[in-house]
């Protein structure tokens, strides 16, 4: 790796990203309610021409501003239009290799290929990361907006200051426009307590940023005029509740609410698998006594401060700054932290290297902890293969889930998935031989990091795909679509949860996107005609209170499998 030219290691990272991610974003089918969620609007936008504030499942106004469901619509344009599993996940996928490489010439040109190389590899790599580069949710595109805003506000810096640092205005404005303030909030938060560690005036540094946050605001001030002129007051306080009051927790219902050292487990749960090298990593250092001493430990933090090197002081504020903010709140999520994943990741691989030139043994266990488990996930694999694992050892209300999962990993078949099978199967035997031979050098990083790829490889391409279409409720929907086709009349949806909720309702997200965005909502409209899609308790509950207003139901179909836990019925209804 040391003879790999900054040019060189570029190109070999842009293969790698996208060779390791690109190719599996579509195997997967919807199984949560967020990404169809989202996608349903890029598909509104396309189907009604409205790309300020799309009306979708039932007449509900997105929650989120446009430009993440811009940029889906954009994909699918070039594939005729169509908004499919690939391309709603193809915005975070590039917005995740962007960052990546952003990330990389930022640190190459500032500390050298190798750091920036492994860097770029570790931000690849770690779990929460790696999760939203495959999902069609908004965060992992703010994620990529707020970080390369960062970037490019040190080059401002570097600077002196001076020029407009238009990038990243742009980047803030794109970042707003995708969930909000906080696109802008946290970019300029970051940096002006880097300026004042740096001893810049506050007057200065505060005048300054206000001036870049006004010109980001601009667009995005321009969406939200057009925006109130289609939604009136029902938007206002959409943008009200879940932008001012999720930060001052005063929303009107508990969204995500979560305790306050819910950010550390989740930053720790979110860094797999490397913050199980960090943790072996602690029994190999060699510690000293120490006395308390306040006064002498404040001096001595803020002298270490104030001689830091610039860029780690940088990487430590985003760090810091970033995850103070996010614990204000009470609505907590583990993807609010990732904007500080990619500055976690740089002091990650200068301990790395650090470890490796103190001739550390914890990196080869932990390389063999890696080649370990790659060998047990064959081993398992071939185990459920043979139909070695009994469905009885599933009990209690998850057992046919589990089950399912089970039958699942058995049906794999085709020779493309035995072969991404085995490609973490040869890497940990590989490793075996590789590391009895070769005395410890920074090859074996990258060793390690090929290790983690191989596993996700296997993973996103062969295990994860029919474990979780397993959960998809796409055949459903398939069947819904045979029985009540557009043609026999409009299709409403009525969820006894979703009615009673105070905000963000439930409604058939999943089955709405497979059946193009065609269900009403049964409950506002109160039609006089057409089928009925309800659950099967909440049929129970209250047909017999529509029956009183005159309605009459006749049930046509009933899901093989739960829908939002409840088998899914289909009802066609008149209303004397």
């Amino acid at each position: 790796m040391k003879t790999l030219t900054s040019n060189k290691a570029f190109w070999l990272l842009l293969v790698i990203c996208v060779v390791t991610i690109l190719p599996f974003l579509g195997l997967p089918e919807y199984h949560t309610k967020g990404e169809p969620r989202e996608s349903i609007v890029s598909y509104s936008m396309l189907e009604s021409d409205n790309w300020i504030l799309p009306r979708n499942n039932g007449g509900e106004i997105p929650y989120k501003p446009p430009f993440f469901h811009w940029t889906i619509a954009a994909v699918s344009t070039l594939n005729g239009g169509q908004v499919t599993e690939m391309t709603s996940r193809l915005p975070s996928a590039i917005a995740l290799i962007s960052m990546t490489l952003f990330g990389f010439l930022f640190f190459a040109k500032r500390k050298g290929t190798e750091v920036a190389l492994l860097t770029a590899f570790i931000t690849l790599t770690n779990f929460e990361l790696h999760r939203a580069g495959a999902n069609c949710r908004v965060d992992m595109v703010l994620t990529a907006l707020t970080v390369c805003a960062l970037y490019c506000f040190y080059r401002w810096y570097e600077k002196g200051l001076k020029g407009i640092p238009w990038l990243a205005i742009l980047l803030m404005s794109l970042g707003t426009l995708t969930k909000g303030p906080v696109g802008t909030i946290i970019p300029c938060l970051v940096t002006g307590v880097f300026l004042l560690l740096r001893g810049v005036n506050f007057f200065r540094a505060f005048l300054l940023l206000s001036a870049w946050a006004i010109l980001s605001l601009i667009l995005p001030f321009c969406w939200y005029i057009a925006a109130y002129q289609q939604g009136g007051e029902e938007f206002l306080a959409l943008v009200m509740e879940e932008n001012f009051g999720r930060m001052t927790n005063t929303m009107s219902y508990d969204s995500c609410v979560n305790p306050w050292h819910y950010n550390f487990v989740t930053l720790f749960a979110g860094y797999v698998p490397w913050t199980l090298l960090a943790l072996l990593s602690l029994f190999s250092l060699t510690y000293h006594k120490f006395s308390i001493q306040p006064a002498a430990w404040w001096k001595r933090f803020t002298a270490w401060i104030k001689n830091m090197d610039p860029v780690d002081l940088f990487a430590l504020t985003s760090i810091v700054a970033t995850f103070i903010f996010y614990c204000i709140p009470q609505s907590k999520r583990s993807v609010y932290l990732m904007p500080i994943y990619p500055f976690i990741a740089y002091f990650l691989a200068k301990y790395l290297f650090y470890l490796v030139k103190k001739r550390s043994k914890v990196i080869k266990v932990y390389g063999s902890i890696l080649a370990v488990l790659s060998l047990l996930l064959f081993a398992c694999f071939i185990a459920v293969k043979c139909g070695l694992i009994p469905e009885t050892i599933f009990q209690g209300r998850h057992a046919q889930n589990n089950i399912n999962f089970l039958r699942a990993i058995q049906n794999i078949n085709g020779i493309g998935s035995f072969i991404l099978i085995a490609i973490p199967t040869l890497l940990g035997i590989c490793w075996w031989f590789y590391q009895r031979k070769y005395t410890l050098s920074n090859r074996f990083l990258y060793a390690i990091v090929a290790l983690t790829m191989g596993m996700y490889i296997a993973l996103d391409g062969a295990y994860q795909p029919p474990i979780l279409n397993s959960k998809s409720v796409k055949s459903v929907a398939a069947e819904i679509e045979r029985v009540v086709p557009a043609s026999a009349g409009t299709l409403y949806e009525f969820i006894e949860a979703g009615v009673r909720s105070i905000g963000d309702p439930v409604h058939y997200f999943e089955i709405n996107f497979y059946l193009g965005n065609r269900i009403g909502n049964f409950y506002k409209d109160r039609p006089s005609e057409g089928f009925l899609l309800i659950g099967m308790q909440d049929a129970e509950r209250n047909l017999p209170e529509f029956e009183k207003e005159g309605y009459q139901f006749e049930r046509i179909y009933q899901s093989p499998k739960p829908v939002l836990r409840q088998t899914a019925e289909i009802y066609k209804f008149i209303k004397k």
